[in-house]
């Protein structure tokens, strides 16, 4: 029998290829005979393309292909909706865009025939802001489509009566913030090789979140049936939603198709940039009531997103910040209205948090200014109103077992520095200034995430166990499909699996992310991957094991796992079942502001997490730490622009992302299990988690610091001295 290897913070199963440089990206890939693929991108935010002429193109040194629309058999993909083009017909709708497709003998002649391409545009009205779109008179992007005034998606929530409760409301606070965009800045840029492999299958080898999503939409595309694609996903050099969506999954399985050769293609950073979907940037107005006491009563919340030019997952995200807006609070009356807006910006979709971090923003704002107004801690005001076994959601029903929300906000309260004394809450004092330009302050912040699709949609995971060998058990080879986009899923399999079987990690085999050979897995998102691949791997285990004793060899188990039903919003009401499963999230930050020069630092975080049970504790720290950075600089640094549909920072160079020297001092990971009821081995998904409040607790330290409230971010310099010198 194998040691306990559930909490045990092995090696990854990936560690030595990757820092030997064994393992290859996608970029990495080569085949004899490779082609080369470059992309025209129309780099105009609305237009109509009255003259397409490839001519020159086609007869420069060294091209085999140039492809247009009319060489894509259902020339239509989308992850929800079937909206977007693979290339562009005759309107193009933003900057990235495809127009044309070169295919040659080497990268550079793909780059200079591309060049050669000629476009005749006649430009369109631009729409940028969704606040416009949606007027009446606006122009229509999606007429086809019947979506009234561009709105892509509107949900409601109304539960109790929300004008009567703020009529008993001691104090009340209105806000209005906006959350800017995001860009993924993954590692690797957009990358793969395609081409047809020994059964005569359309192969493509990528990096993405979900294999079988994947190969669904290029055999749509190519009019192929599914078992004629095969997508495989070598290393993946980071993801964090940013892969969700098509980005040279369809066009390089297309050029492979027609031209019977292996074609590769490598995106420039700026092609990344301006080519994959971004976080949705969104407009809140809220209104929140509370007593003197401190209880809330209602809470009033208009929600406006972003979802650029085509839906990719906007419907989705917007349904988790409708869930998220009003915080992990119980609050009796509530009414909340939220759109996702068609516009001319760069699609917007999946980056991790999906619609919460913003969400959360707009609640924890609302909560730390009621808590001034109230003359009371923030901590305080948080535990007399935090959801809790039992608790009704906005949407009027209970939270699945499992709630630990106020055992997490208590523990990153005290360890952050808090004093309690009985239901009383003091905060700590923050440091005190050497240096008269320097300012410190102390903020709070605290949300819940979901684990799984939301919202009724289809959830489940399959894993198949083969076990080999004679009197024992020699070898157990696991089939899975989840991907490992950095986070070391992969190494967690293996850990769950061991201890399933009650083996050596040594004598497990993965065979993953092909779906030639491992099933549907779904997503690795939605921080969902754990949760469900190890409760398949379980009940693939249990079957194995029992073909195993009755020595039916090899032994095989396949299993696919189905959680509870999740069931959508009510149209009218909002009222649904919208999660099968939670995690838990407080934090406490300190901060330093320059007054001379406006500068924010992020000096120490404290971040408490409920996983449940931390199959790998060291992985779990390096999801917190790694959030904890990346949503640092969504809070202070990164300032993605885009006016009138173009995009004015199109690089590392003009969008700036943290580096090294910008890490804060400590982040203290608060590593909390309370199991969850369905989890396997008690586990809950975190990988989002951890970013979702920075942002607010870092702008309720900056106020504690200077006494400014920040309703829109990131707080740069220039936006951090204007408002100190307002």
């Amino acid at each position: 029998m194998a040691d306990n290897l559930i909490g045990q913070s092995l090696a990854r199963v990936d560690a030595v290829g990757k820092v030997t440089g064994a393992t290859l990206y996608p970029g990495d890939l080569t085949m004899p005979g490779m082609l080369h693929m470059k992309v025209l991108f129309a780099r105009r935010p609305h237009a109509r393309i009255k003259r397409l002429d490839t001519r020159r193109a086609e007869a420069a040194p060294g091209v085999v292909a140039v492809l247009t629309a009319k060489d894509v058999p259902v020339n239509e993909f989308g992850l929800i909706v079937n909206d977007a083009p693979v290339l562009a017909i005759d309107t193009v709708r933003w900057i990235g865009e495809k127009v044309a497709l070169v295919v040659a003998e080497t990268e550079k002649q793909a780059a200079r025939a591309r060049d050669l391409i000629e476009v005749e545009y006649e430009d369109l009205p631009v729409l940028s802001d969704p606040r416009q779109a949606m007027q009446l008179g606006a122009p229509q992007l999606h007429t086809s489509r019947g979506k009234e005034n561009n709105v892509l998606a509107h949900y409601r929530i109304r539960k109790g009566d929300v004008d009567e409760a703020f009529q008993q409301a001691d104090v009340i606070v209105e806000g209005t913030y906006h959350t800017p965009f995001q860009e993924h800045a993954f590692l690797q840029p957009e990358a793969g090789l395609a081409y047809l492999d020994e059964e005569g299958r359309v192969t493509v080898q990528v990096a993405g979140q979900w294999t079988h999503e994947d190969q669904e939409q290029i055999a749509h595309a190519l009019n192929l049936p599914k078992e004629q694609v095969r997508v495989i996903y070598p290393a993946i050099g980071g993801a964090f939603g940013g892969r969700e969506d098509m980005s040279v999954q369809i066009i390089l399985a297309l050029a492979a198709s027609r031209l019977k050769r292996p074609v590769k293609i490598v995106w420039s950073r700026e092609e990344s940039i301006i080519g994959h979907h971004k976080r949705h940037q969104m407009f809140f107005k809220t209104r929140w009531g509370a007593t003197k006491d401190g209880q809330l009563v209602a809470a009033e919340v208009e929600a406006i997103s972003d979802a650029g030019a085509y839906a990719y997952t906007s419907t989705k995200v917007l349904g988790n910040t409708t869930l998220m807006c009003t915080g992990p609070y119980e609050i009796p009356n509530v009414k909340v209205d939220t759109y996702a807006v068609y516009t001319n910006n760069i699609p917007c979709g999946a980056f991790r948090g999906f619609g919460g971090p913003q969400g959360l923003f707009a609640a924890e704002q609302q909560m730390n200014k009621l808590a001034e107004k109230l003359g009371m801690d923030v901590v305080e005001l948080r535990m007399k109103n935090l959801l809790h076994e039992g608790s009704l959601l906005s949407v009027g029903t209970p939270l699945p077992r499992g709630v630990s929300m106020p055992q997490v906000a208590e523990h990153a309260a005290l360890d952050g520095g808090w004093k309690r004394e009985g239901d009383k809450w003091q905060r700590p004092h923050a440091p005190s200034c050497t240096q008269k330009n320097k300012r410190y302050g102390i903020g709070y912040a605290c949300g819940y995430k979901n684990v799984g699709f939301s919202f009724g949609a289809p959830e489940q995971c399959t894993a198949k166990i083969v076990l080999r060998g004679k009197a024992e058990i020699e070898e157990a080879i696991v089939y899975h499909s989840g991907a490992d986009c950095g986070q070391g899923a992969h190494t967690v399999f293996a850990q769950m699996a061991a201890e399933a079987l009650e083996l050596p990690i040594e004598k497990i085999q993965l065979v993953v992310s092909d779906t030639a050979t491992t099933a549907n897995s779904g997503s690795a998102s939605a921080s969902r991957m754990t949760f469900m691949a190890g409760n398949s791997i379980l009940g693939a285990a249990e079957l194995a094991l029992k073909k195993w004793r009755e020595e039916d060899r090899p032994a095989i188990g396949t299993y696919s796992y189905r959680p509870p039903k999740t069931t959508p919003y009510d149209p009218e009401t909002g009222k649904s079942e919208p999660n099968f499963a939670y995690g838990y999230v407080a934090q406490v930050a300190e901060v330093e502001v320059d007054i001379e020069t406006g500068h924010v630092r992020l000096l120490r975080v404290w971040c408490a997490d409920d996983v449940g049970t931390a199959i790998n504790p060291q992985l779990v720290q390096g999801q917190i730490e790694g959030a904890i950075v990346q949503a640092q600089g969504y809070a202070i640094l990164e300032d993605f622009v885009q006016k009138d549909g173009r995009t004015l920072t199109p690089y590392l160079s003009t969008y700036l992302i943290p580096t090294v020297l910008d890490v804060p001092q400590e982040v203290n990971s608060l590593i909390l299990e309370y199991p969850d009821p369905i989890g396997p081995f008690g586990a809950r998904g975190m990988g989002e988690m951890p970013y979702l409040p920075l942002t607010p607790a870092v702008t309720a330290a900056v106020h504690d610091a200077i006494g400014v409230w920040f309703d829109d971010f990131p707080l740069t310099p220039d936006r951090v001295l204007k408002a100190l010198k307002k």
